[in-house]
């Protein structure tokens, strides 16, 4: 496997410049990452992409990917099995969850969800993790033996939830105690509140600013949509301290709930919201000016997601259908396209959602071969005409990839879209 060296990488320019919507793509693929969660989740603005991808033995490891290259950072990690990077800053700074050989967890909780994806799991601790000069190191709890870092913005502020030691009697699953949306700085870790009436909450994502979003819920089954034991009611914005209730589309939030995902550095917000009669639920874009709009779907669907958006306000994420098949798109001023038509014909790559976009306008997400197979992409805006790429056949050489040779319905059904969105209901 070639190996990347970070904190050269970090330094690479920043680039902020007004971005025109390309009318072509330019695909790299950047290699089969497994099962669920393995997948591309943000992107960078210097090119670096957070995320996990099989290792051997049929576990995921915490992946960072930049220009055609792949590093394993969840080696040694904690000393257990599995990781995942949920994130990564522009100054090479990663953050995410891993499980801990050490860690006390007493409950045996499967607090990660690895077990319940179907990983070999051993009911270690979930900790929430910063990633920096090459070294894993463990964040600070709320009481309890459990959580996750989502995000970590430029200026190493990370968002996330953190288990307490109160026990949750509403949790189908009695093991999971209550957790809270957290901040962690300087001075350590900071709970946010909740929507009065719920329980549990989580934090998605901070911008630059320090504003973060989230939601607040009951405690679920592990959902496989938000990747965490939450059905989310209330789609949730943070500012100096101060929760916001971002309102929702029409809908209660029991179906696939009502969730902000991502925030940019003006303060618009993206995520997904039920429609009225909770029976299907659209993305949205949201700001302090105009509230939260529906940003609709790709032409003969019915359901979206919102995953992520730049500053620009340029939108990405997956548009589906009644069956859950999910089409990745880009969003700008009103205007919603099928990623899958801007790439090279032929492509040998289903593109099903797109997770992350920067200031480049370089997108990166979730797409499936046509064996089944689950890939990371990369797409670059193209001038010219549209060309493939790809990482060299050694990059994932070593992994015993646990790959879904199946059809892409059944992959997606098992994947879901990962941590932006849901393609089936949660589990009762």
């Amino acid at each position: 496997m070639k190996s990347i060296s970070i904190f050269v990488i970090a330094a690479a320019p920043l680039v902020t410049a007004a971005w025109a919507q390309p009318s072509r793509y330019t695909l790299t693929d950047l290699g089969i990452v497994g099962a669920s969660p393995g997948q591309p989740f943000v992107l960078a603005n210097n090119g670096l992409i957070a995320g996990a991808a099989a290792a051997s033995g049929g576990r995921t490891h915490a992946t960072l990917w930049y220009q055609g290259m792949a590093a394993d950072i969840g080696t040694p990690g904690f000393g257990a099995l599995n990781s995942v990077a949920f994130s990564v800053n522009q100054r090479g700074q990663a953050v995410g969850e891993a499980e801990s050989a050490t860690a006390d967890n007493p409950t045996n909780e499967d607090f990660c969800g690895f077990k319940a994806m179907g990983l070999p799991a051993n009911g270690a601790a979930c900790v929430p993790f910063l990633w920096e000069y090459g070294i894993m190191i463990p964040l600070p709890l709320l009481g309890g033996s459990n959580g996750v870092a989502n995000f970590i913005n430029n200026h190493g502020v990370v968002a996330g939830l953190a288990e307490t030691a109160v026990a949750d009697p509403g949790c189908p699953n009695p093991q999971v105690l209550q957790f809270r949306p957290v901040i962690w700085d300087r001075e350590g870790v900071h709970e946010l509140p909740i929507a009065s009436g719920d329980a549990d909450g989580v934090a998605y994502s901070v911008n630059d600013s320090g504003q973060v979003v989230g939601g607040s819920g009951a405690c679920s089954t592990f959902n496989f949509g938000t990747l965490a034991n939450l059905h989310p009611a209330h789609a949730l914005l943070w500012d100096t301290g101060t929760m916001t209730d971002l309102g929702n589309l029409g809908g209660t939030g029991h179906f696939m709930g009502n969730l902000a995902l991502n925030i940019n550095n003006k303060g618009q917000v993206v995520g997904q919201s039920d429609l009225p009669g909770d029976q299907a639920f659209h993305g949205f874009l949201w700001s302090a000016e105009s509230g939260m709009k529906d940003i609709g779907t790709l032409p003969g669907d019915n359901l979206s997601v919102a995953s992520n958006l730049n500053n620009e306000g340029v939108v990405v994420g997956g548009s589906l259908d009644a069956d859950f098949n999910p089409r990745a798109f880009v969003w700008q001023n009103g205007v919603m396209s099928d990623l899958n038509s801007l790439i090279p014909a032929g492509s040998l790559l289903d593109l099903l959602v797109a997770c992350g976009i920067n200031q480049r306008g370089e997108i990166t997400g979730l797409a499936a071969d046509k064996s089944g197979n689950a890939h990371g992409y990369l797409l670059t805006p193209s001038d010219g005409a549209a060309t493939s790429a790809g990482l060299p056949s050694s990059v994932f050489a070593a992994a015993d990839v646990q790959a879904l040779n199946d059809d892409v319905r059944k992959l997606l059904h098992r994947l879901g879209v990962g941590r932006f969105g849901l393609l089936h209901p949660p589990r009762q």
